[in-house]
């Protein structure tokens, strides 16, 4: 069984009334870009816990998580009460597979997220393996509302690194939104709307795809990668689709 350690906030980043980020100093064990660990805070007797995927690249002085605060959840309420000083528990053993160890070879890698799922994707992005394995690179970003695209910052110096080899393509769904694709990623990639936009076709000869967020939006955009002609990608039968469900 992993071990606990205690962490303490470092820093906080509000994005939105529910949306925030946390900076943890911790002493963690080595892990990799895509990895999540596990955070907690003990209510009595009881410990709370709850995966969260790591934001920072591996190389970072502190661990960052994203996470969204449900009102009547069991522990978000509680971490988004955390301020600077702080302390909670972080499981020091990352797990998942959502890493680039674990894909094969191609020359476009295409992140598809929602919400606070796009955390994975920009520790992959901000690790810079991934620039060295694909010639292009394409973080897609599901959201509901415009507010909830947060790390732009980010965002921003991967863009002024990576120039154009990086597609950043926004998705906002319950409004209109600059530069931002209308609707939901399963239906843009079936009409063609997302390849459009990017400027490249799923194959399975040049795409890897990592797909990360709400069950129901990876089952979906699974099914609409296969319509295009693509696999699963299983450690036994390669493929081009790997996925992890974000709750």
């Amino acid at each position: 069984m992993a071990a606990w350690v205690e962490g303490r906030v470092i820093e906080r980043i509000q994005w939105t009334d529910t949306l925030f980020s946390l900076r943890v100093d911790a002493q963690l064990l080595p892990y990799q870009a895509g990895q999540f660990t596990k955070l907690a805070l003990e209510r009595g007797e009881k410990r709370i816990q709850r995966a969260y995927s790591f934001v920072n690249p591996p190389s970072s002085p502190y661990h960052e998580f994203y996470l969204v605060e449900i009102p009547d959840g069991e522990l978000t309420p509680s971490l988004g009460s955390l301020t600077v000083g702080d302390t909670l528990l972080v499981q020091s053993l990352a797990s998942g597979f959502l890493t680039l160890d674990e894909i094969p070879a191609g020359r476009d890698l295409w992140l598809l997220s929602t919400g606070t799922a796009i955390g994975p994707f920009l520790s992959i992005l901000a690790a810079g393996q991934a620039e060295q394995r694909f010639d292009n690179l394409v973080l897609v970003h599901g959201v509901r509302k415009g507010e909830e695209l947060s790390y732009q910052p980010l965002i921003g110096e991967l863009k002024a690194r990576l120039g154009e080899r990086l597609h950043y393509v926004p998705f906002v769904s319950r409004e209109l939104w600059p530069d931002a694709m209308a609707g939901r990623i399963p239906a843009a990639i079936d009409s063609g709307a997302l390849q459009e936009r990017v400027g490249l076709s799923f194959s399975p000869e040049h795409s890897q795809v990592l797909i990360c967020g709400n069950p129901e939006m990876v089952k979906a955009t699974q099914l609409s990668l296969i319509e295009q002609g693509l696999a699963k990608n299983l450690r036994r039968t390669p493929g081009q689709i790997s996925s992890e469900n974000y709750w």
